[in-house]
């Protein structure tokens, strides 16, 4: 299987580990995402594991007892809420540093989190499956995309479902999420993202295709408004979940 990870992504972002978990770090804007993200997880992962008969105390912990992959997870700013849900998490990045700051704080916070140093393609040549995976914000700093879609969807189980999260390529991703959030606002570090590595919903069901994509819902920032939320715009930001 051909390997996924870029050497100078996981670089750049090893070298600023330690600021994972600083809200007004580099990586604020992905806290400050971090809700409308985790609601679209929590939204379809309930709808797509729940039962009639689950129940109030599965509306408080939607993934109790899913065996769940958080993929890429970085400083595990996905992670710990995916925990909190209740999900038997595994979490994977070829970075060792943010592996690091990942447990760190999961050990504090009192989280039992399964923490790897490893690659999509490793875990599938271990024949590693889960019931959800997650993939947020990962698929723009891979090597290789469509083998990074052929890994990631063999790690769903059957009736599984594995949810993306990433930057559209079109000329507004390029103004607003490159341009202004980067050079201008500083919510991301400067270089953080290569327009032409921005990968398109269209890409994404191609390079996966046993897997039954639902339309990509949009996240935009309402500058005068609430923030970040969830919207039909997909033309920056957005996220899709499919299902085997």
């Amino acid at each position: 299987m051909a390997a996924t990870i870029d050497p100078a992504e996981i670089a750049k972002f090893s070298a600023l580990a330690a600021e994972w978990w600083n809200p007004k770090g580099p990586f604020g804007a992905l806290h400050r995402l971090n809700p409308v993200r985790l609601q679209y997880i929590r939204d379809v992962a309930t709808r797509h594991f729940s039962s009639p008969a689950s129940g109030g105390a599965k509306k408080l912990r939607p993934l109790d007892g899913v065996a769940t992959l958080d993929l890429g997870c970085g400083g595990g700013l996905v992670s710990a809420p995916l925990a909190r849900m209740g999900a038997k998490l595994t979490a994977i990045d070829a970075s060792a540093e943010a592996i690091g700051a990942a447990r760190a704080y999961a050990e504090q916070a009192g989280l039992d989190i399964d923490f790897q140093c490893t690659t999509a393609e490793a875990l599938v040549e271990r024949g590693a499956q889960f019931e959800l995976v997650t993939a947020l914000e990962i698929i723009e700093h891979v090597a290789d995309v469509n083998a990074f879609l052929s890994a990631s969807s063999a790690l769903v189980a059957p009736g599984g479902l594995l949810i993306l999260s990433t930057i559209n390529r079109t000329p507004k991703a390029r103004a607003l999420a490159i341009a202004g959030a980067e050079r201008i606002l500083k919510w991301a570090p400067e270089g953080a993202h290569d327009y032409d590595k921005l990968v398109t919903p269209e890409e994404i069901r191609i390079g996966a295709p046993t897997l039954q994509w639902d339309e990509p819902v949009g996240i935009t920032y309402q500058p005068l408004g609430s923030g970040w939320t969830i919207s039909r715009d997909i033309d920056v930001n957005y996220m899709m979940a499919g299902r085997r």
